[in-house]
């Protein structure tokens, strides 16, 4: 029994590990190739990584509604999706990765900062834009390394089976991941002044405020209800350990948070001022 789920957890991985990069393969080279479309390939890159993120985000908030609706006890109930889609999963946010300083690399030549007329870098150049890479997206690069290292061997060995009602919770939590890869989309083609820029931003800070940042009281609000505690009393009930993990992953989604406020703020400019947008975090 043990080794036909390691098989099958090897078999989860090892398709995700085809899926992710086979669409982003496949989107690019449709949106270069496409008569209608005809794109660069900097352009491609950009459109066809968010739209494998949205691709994700759309599997994993419908496999999170999915568990957490079919799971009554919170804490006992079990639904085969919850680890099986995790371990699908787990290689995107590898992929992704790669795919966010792919983006980086091309808008990097694009700027001119390659080799003569948009050539191949200088030598020693190279590192330079990895590490310009990775201090621009060093808490997006954290966040999927700790995705891969922590949350994924937790979620998968150390629940023991326990808790797939929070777990389904935490995927829904992408359900705001197609916004904010649309609102790149829309800034890349300078279309900040649209209409479709502003309701999208609209929706982007609401179903971020919902299903990133005030899912942590829910969940606390959930186990309380379960527990028959109050929400306040909920954080000294828990181990302390939980506690912390949940104010890790909340820290990031308060600062992205803060940063969608501030570009949502600028909607408001007097007439005249540049075209508003919204800054967002990576997906």
């Amino acid at each position: 029994m043990a080794l036909d789920s390691q098989a099958g957890m090897i078999l989860l991985f090892g398709l995700g590990c085809i899926f992710f990069p086979a669409i982003f393969t496949l989107l690019c080279w449709g949106l270069q190739t496409h008569p209608n479309l005809r794109m660069e390939r900097p352009e491609a890159v950009l459109v066809a990584s968010k739209l494998v993120s949205s691709v994700q985000a759309v599997m994993a908030s419908t496999a999170g509604y999915i568990v957490s609706t079919s799971c009554k006890h919170i804490i006992d109930d079990q639904h085969w999706l919850s680890s099986a889609y995790t371990q699908f999963a787990v290689p995107y946010f590898i992929y992704d990765i790669y795919a966010m300083f792919l983006c980086h690399w091309h808008k990097h030549q694009v700027k001119g900062h390659g080799g003569d007329e948009g050539g191949p870098p200088a030598p020693g150049s190279t590192w330079a834009v990895v590490r310009g890479y990775l201090y621009k997206e060093f808490l997006m690069v954290l966040h999927h390394a700790v995705m891969v290292l922590v949350c994924f061997p937790l979620s998968v060995v150390w629940r023991q089976g326990k808790g797939d009602f929070f777990l389904g919770c935490l995927l829904m939590a992408e359900v705001s991941t197609p916004f904010v890869c649309l609102g790149k989309i829309l800034i890349q083609y300078k279309q900040q002044h649209t209409l479709l820029h502003k309701v999208n931003g609209a929706l982007m800070l609401l179903s971020f405020l919902c299903c990133r940042v005030l899912l942590f009281p829910y969940l606390y609000w959930a186990y309380g209800r379960h527990a028959g505690l109050p929400l306040l009393a909920v954080p000294l009930a828990i181990p302390a350990h939980i506690n912390l993990g949940a104010a890790l992953l909340l820290a990031p989604q308060l600062y992205w948070f803060f940063l969608i406020c501030r570009g949502a703020c600028r909607l408001f400019r007097p007439r005249g001022s540049p075209p508003p947008s919204l800054d967002q975090p990576q997906d």
